[in-house]
């Protein structure tokens, strides 16, 4: 079994138990199962996929990292992180929205600000992937128009 805990700097969004995680690190998606090797790795933006038995359940992560330790402790700290029911799809729409209007804006140039909107798109599609996921689980069906 893992010890999961996921932590942002305002609060402690999970605290749980599963059998296995996926997370996308800055090398790829990883899957930690219990036994797993101790590492350290930087997350990017993306979903994180905590199984127990049949049932999943989804985070929409921003940039971090994760430790694994040789115990199945895995310590995830992020700028950001959302549970699935906690997401409001109309307001993640609008929020890529306004994303994307500031990549437009920045578009060619190499500074802070462009960085920052590209984050933010990257934010806000991680978001709006767990949303998804989970209306289609609670039986919403959701009209794919990325």
């Amino acid at each position: 079994m893992l010890n999961i805990e996921v932590v942002t700097p305002e609060r402690t969004v999970a605290k749980v138990e599963a059998d296995s995680l996926t997370v996308p690190t800055v090398s790829g998606e990883i899957t930690i199962l219990p036994r797993h090797i101790p590492l350290v790795s930087m997350i990017k933006s993306g979903v994180a996929i905590l199984r127990k038995g049949r049932e999943e359940s989804y985070l929409a992560l921003s940039p971090g990292f994760i430790q694994v330790k040789k115990d199945g402790e895995i310590l995830i700290l992020v700028e950001s992180a959302d549970r699935a029911e906690e997401l409001d799809l109309q307001k993640i729409e609008a929020a890529k929205e306004r994303a994307r209007q500031l990549l437009l804006e920045h578009a060619g140039r190499e500074d802070v600000a462009f960085a920052d909107a590209a984050a933010a798109m990257e934010r806000e599609l991680a978001r709006l992937k767990v949303a998804r996921k989970h209306a289609t689980r609670s039986g919403i069906r959701i009209q794919e128009n990325e």
